[in-house]
């Protein structure tokens, strides 16, 4: 451990930075920021940033090109992107897929949902095994009603669930070893075995994987890697760790060799790798699956570790906003996971933290198409970057922030121009934003509608940026039947503090936290990150009938654990297991992972209220349980600090004295003109400072935006923002709204409505009994006005929404006056607006007394 004197240090390794944080016994933590590439100065930039540090904590120079010595460390900790370029890039090692005799293109099929499906030019993802080897084997589950005749004298064997099951195929590993030993002489290592059944009776498995290891194969089994019912998914994650570990393997070889003796000899210096769930892992067990989240998942565990309060028990949003995208999470005392995700065009089935991403940040191009206003997908990137770097490039976010004051150049670094020596380009930006609002108003004026002012139109961008980032929020806690305005904001991440009290206030949040390492909070994260082990087996189980068998399993799975940890070196009192069972309804496929509560409430209690909060029923069919899942904790005592509210509580709050460092001519909602708007360097003001806003607060490496009515307070570890009640909204919608057509507001209400549709979907795919709906996701989700033109639609099937209008139209004009509010409608006819006769359209009215609106969805 590191509390023995020795430093800890962490890295998180990212695409354009690499963030560095150190806590050194007795000594202020040290912070450094390199390029993670930069081949003229350094190879390699983590293990740079452990040679500067070495440098500093010493005072002895450490040359570049020489092994360092990690006597002085002793926890070195690292997140990385290395597995994901390696998959977005498709820059894998070349592999083989070993899978039951007539699945031969189970991957290629996949689950025949349609990735891009607006994009006319879409090209489907490839797989990512480039050889495929059919195992003449063939296992089948015995059922009541199945014909015994055509599986007579089949060996009948016990999977590991309970169930039976029989070989209709035997296994014959001649005919493996043959296979095998092709794609040895054409130069494959790397290959991974996915067999039907084998989640559940994982011999067959086990047999190839031992003689393809004494071939000198590296080998992933799907049986080990995550035994989880459906072939597609976990094919998939087989295949994507066969794929990404050797490239893992050689990354780190790479940096062992950067240290004195390598790393595999190093005992006193305990080297952990960031998983995809949030847990650090030893180096040597770090596969490719595991580390495609390494990245995202040290931010999550960082604002975790920082902002939440175990007393109030106040569930926390992360918000990491970027310059390409934003990236956001929630935490309510434990980590939350979701086990089937897809990434890069490939199913993942493996523990992951539930990181929603959208593409929306300080780069995010700005345009105005057909009189709305737009903010994105498209980014500006590093190159040419906004207008204001000086290389020619569009309007983004980044430069409304600047022409509406608030981001100052004279703060920023003087980096940009051809010499690389000059600050943000403010007249570029200003020239741009006053022709583009000429533009607008132009074609406003030809409809007699008032004229905007530059101002207006750069604050709307920000409203509608803003609005794009607090949509993926909505789903988050919403479409889980949280309340997003019972939530705090965490917010980290470089362009995050510019926007932290509009967001806030457009989703109804009070409270804002942000940290003091929040621009470099995943690198942070990683120090108070903790070593978890991932135990998971199929269950097949009634609940009710097995509660015994399922605790003495619970007892197994945690005392194997147990001993793995203290093999690690850690002690009894620093291990804590989390216990899950993935229960359902019978007939049902829709599982919830439910963790294991404090109090007695009990498993199924805890799944009946969970049911009923994100699908609004229960039902008196029996629950079944699927897996059992136990998540092992071992906690390093790297640094534990008290919580913001805590600090909050204790602080005696003054308001900040004395005058600003500086003064800008900002704008902001709700005002006419620009207001004068105070600026305070963050090093320069006092602890338990109260400021009040309007201000803006300048760190190091960030801008805060502190919006009128809005109150920072000034801590030891964090700064919290409190909004007035008056600046919130229920929901995010003002009271009043005016029947004006306005670009702005209906760009707003655009992601608004989008996001009820998206929402719509996600229920209906996670409550369905239909694989056609459930995976080859074949419906579509969309919002209509009382005459039933489309308001809005959730990107699904195209050929749903061109006729779904006339189906509601029809409705609309049969039922007209006979509605009430909720009254569902159920239609397939032909003649009445329907396509396929399986094509079912559903439809709900919500009423008013003046309107009629619908909420329509059609699925085959």
């Amino acid at each position: 451990m590191a509390g023995d004197g020795k430093i800890t240090i962490s890295i998180d390794r990212g695409g354009t930075f690499t963030d560095v944080h150190a806590i050194v016994p007795g000594k202020p933590d040290i912070i450094l920021k390199l390029l993670s590439v930069d081949p003229a100065h350094y190879q390699d930039a983590p293990t740079e940033g452990v040679r500067q540090i070495l440098e500093l904590v010493t005072g002895e120079p450490h040359p570049r090109g020489q092994p360092l010595k990690l006597d002085r460390i002793g926890s070195l900790r690292m997140g990385t992107t290395v597995a994901t370029n390696a998959l977005l890039e498709r820059k894998g090692a070349r592999s083989v897929l070993l899978t039951t005799k007539g699945f031969r293109d189970l991957l290629k099929i996949g689950d025949q949902s349609r990735p891009n499906i607006f994009d006319l030019s879409m090209a489907r993802p490839g797989v990512l095994p480039e050889g495929v080897v059919e195992v003449n084997e063939r296992i089948v589950p015995c059922h009541p009603s199945a014909d015994k005749d055509c599986f007579s004298g089949a060996r009948i064997v016990e999977g590991v669930t309970g169930e039976k099951f029989r070989v209709v195929q035997e296994l014959n590993l001649e005919e493996v070893r043959s296979e095998l030993q092709r794609y040895k002489e054409q130069g494959y290592q790397s290959l991974s075995v996915a067999l039907v059944h084998s989640f559940a009776y994982p011999e067959h498995e086990r047999q190839i994987g031992e003689l393809a290891e004494s071939m000198g194969f590296s080998v992933t089994l799907s049986s080990k890697l995550q035994p989880m019912i459906k072939i597609v998914p976990r094919g998939m994650s087989a295949a994507a760790d066969a794929y990404l570990t050797p490239v893992i393997k050689t990354y780190i070889d790479s940096i062992s060799s950067s240290f004195e003796g390598g790393l595999e000899r190093q005992r006193e210096c305990r080297f952990e790798f960031m998983q995809s769930d949030g847990g650090l892992v030893d180096f040597r067990r770090f596969s490719g699956l595991k580390a495609i989240l390494s990245g995202p998942a040290a931010g999550v565990v960082g604002f975790a570790a920082t902002s939440w309060d175990p007393t109030e028990k106040t569930p926390v949003i992360g918000f990491d906003m970027g310059g390409t995208s934003t990236d956001v999470s929630r935490f309510d005392g434990h980590l939350e996971h979701v086990f089937g995700s897809k990434v890069a065009g490939v199913l993942i089935q493996s523990p992951q933290l539930d990181i929603n991403t959208v593409a929306a940040g300080g780069g995010s191009i700005l345009s105005y198409r057909n009189g709305l206003f737009y903010v994105g997908p498209e980014s500006a990137s590093a190159h040419p970057g906004p207008a204001c770097y000086r290389k020619g490039g569009p309007l983004t976010v980044t430069d409304a922030n600047l022409f509406l004051g608030r981001l100052l150049p004279e703060y920023f670094p003087h980096i940009f121009g051809p010499n690389e020596d000059q600050p943000l380009d403010l007249e570029v930006t200003t020239k741009l934003f006053n022709e583009l609002t000429q533009k607008i108003n132009a074609e406003r004026k030809e409809k007699g509608q008032p004229e905007y002012a530059p101002e207006e139109v750069a604050l709307g961008f920000l409203k509608v940026a803003d609005e794009s980032m607090a949509r993926p929020i909505r789903n988050l806690t919403q479409a889980r039947g949280f309340e997003t305005a019972s939530h705090h904001l965490a917010c980290f991440g470089g362009a995050g503090g510019q926007h932290a009290c509009s967001v806030a206030a457009s989703l109804g949040i009070s409270r804002i936290i942000i940290h003091k390492y929040s621009s470099v909070l995943s690198a942070y994260g990683l120090a108070l990150a903790e070593v978890v082990k991932e135990s998971q087996e199929p269950v097949s189980a009634d609940f009710e009938t097995s509660q015994s068998s399922l605790e003495k399993r619970f007892n197994d799975m945690t005392d194997s654990a147990s001993a793995e940890m203290s093999t690690q070196g850690f002690s009894a009192d620093q291990v804590r297991h989390e216990l899950y069972l993935n229960m359902r309804y019978e007939g049902s496929d829709t599982s919830l992972m439910i963790l294991k509560p404090e109090d007695d409430s009990g498993f199924l209690e805890q799944f009946k209220t969970r049911h009923r909060r994100e699908f609004n029923f229960n039902s008196d069919r029996a629950v079944l349980v699927d897996d059992i899942r136990v998540r092992t904790i071992a906690s390093s005592n790297v640094r534990t600090e008290k919580s913001p509210l805590v600090q909050l509580r204790e602080a005696s709050l003054q308001d900040v004295s004395g005058t600003p460092d500086n003064t800008t001519k900002a704008y902001f909602d709700g005002y006419s003109s620009r207001i004068d708007t105070p600026v305070y360097l963050l090093d320069k003001l006092q602890k338990n400072a109260r400021v009040h806003g309007p201000a803006v607060i300048i760190d190091k490496t960030q801008t805060i935006v502190v919006a009128p009515n809005s109150i920072a307070k000034i801590l030891d570890t964090c700064i919290v923002i409190d909004l007035k009640e008056e600046q919130t909204t229920v929901n995010g919608v003002p009271s009043e709204l005016s029947s004006e057509i306005d670009p702005i507001r209906l760009s707003i209400f655009g992601h608004r409505f989008m996001s009820i549709a998206e929402q719509m979907g996600r229920t209906l795919q996670k409550t369905s009994v239909s694989t056609n709906i459930k995976e080859r996701l074949d419906f579509s989700c969309a919002l209509f006005s009382p005459d039933g033109g489309l308001v809005a639609n959730a990107p699904h099937v195209p050929v749903h929404l061109g006729s779904m209008q006339f189906a509601v139209r029809y409705q609309h004009q049969k039922w007209l006056g006979n509605l009430r509010d909720g009254d569902v409608l159920v239609a397939n006819h032909p003649s009445c607006g329907g396509t396929h006769l399986p094509d079912i359209t559903v439809s709900q009215s919500q009423c008013t007394p003046t309107s009629l609106a619908t909420l329509t969805k059609r699925y085959r």
